[in-house]
């Protein structure tokens, strides 16, 4: 089921990142947004990616409008991207990132209000990874920074073309790194209310993408010259020990028993 989704997700994404021209985009996105309007709708996809999916959201439950939005939010990035404000890219991560990670927590298991914060976890993980990719985004035309909040720092788009890493730019930065950590930490309890047998799967990648965010910050946020990553020793380690605890409490029930 996890594959399913991730599947959906990846596969609606790439028709925007493979696009040759805006025109070949939209026709793919549109192509693509009618024919799962038709499979929610009931019609035989005969399609490998979406008849997967389609099985997958019936037996998790996951509400029809999640696709669809995620859809709408890849589509309104085919433009070259500006946004004035950060309500503007919140909108757009939120119908990318939240609905990604909304259909997983029903792919996971869930109790009480766990959507609100795995929302919240979408959003911080969709704005990481953007903020990862300035440099690369910049170069296809892209800009996913607030232009009030640079303007609010003195830092131009013209100083971004040219990579400049002032004092304006730290700053900049270091107000968008704030923000994204508010939401990891918004989005932390509720890990404990996603299903015990496979939370710690969510638990790695909120692990690996804030530490993301952490090396971004140490590299004095150096996004022009390198793509901030966690090395793969760090991503093992950082698996091992979310694994670590679901397997230490099962083995302890059956000592127990």
């Amino acid at each position: 089921a996890a594959h399913a989704v991730y599947w959906f997700c990846n596969y609606t994404r790439e028709l925007a990142r493979q696009a040759q021209t805006l025109e070949q985009g939209q026709a793919d996105l549109d192509q693509w947004a009618s024919l799962v309007d038709a499979g929610l709708r009931g019609r035989l996809a005969r399609h490998p990616v979406l008849d997967v999916f389609l099985d997958t959201l019936d037996q998790r439950s996951i509400p029809r409008d999640y696709p669809l939005q995620l859809i709408d939010g890849v589509r309104t990035d085919l433009n070259p991207t500006r946004f004035e404000s950060f309500s503007q890219l919140r909108a757009l991560c939120y119908r990318v990132g939240s609905m990604t990670s909304m259909m997983m927590t029903h792919v996971v298991g869930f109790r009480g209000p766990a959507l609100d914060y795995m929302a919240d976890l979408g959003l911080a993980i969709e704005l990481t990874s953007l903020l990862r990719d300035t440099g690369e985004n910049m170069a296809r035309g892209r800009l996913y920074l607030p232009l009030e909040e640079m303007q609010s720092f003195g830092y131009c788009e013209a100083d971004l073309a040219l990579k400049t890493r002032n004092q304006a730019f730290r700053h900049l930065m270091r107000f968008q790194t704030e923000r994204i950590h508010s939401y990891y930490q918004n989005a932390e309890p509720g890990l404990a209310l996603l299903d015990s047998r496979s939370r710690f799967a969510v638990k790695v990648a909120f692990d690996i993408y804030r530490q993301t965010l952490r090396h971004i910050e140490s590299s004095d946020f150096d996004v022009f010259r390198r793509r901030a990553g966690v090395p793969a020793v760090e991503r093992a380690w950082i698996t091992a020990r979310s694994m670590a605890g679901p397997i230490t409490r099962r083995l302890w029930r059956v000592m127990s028993a």
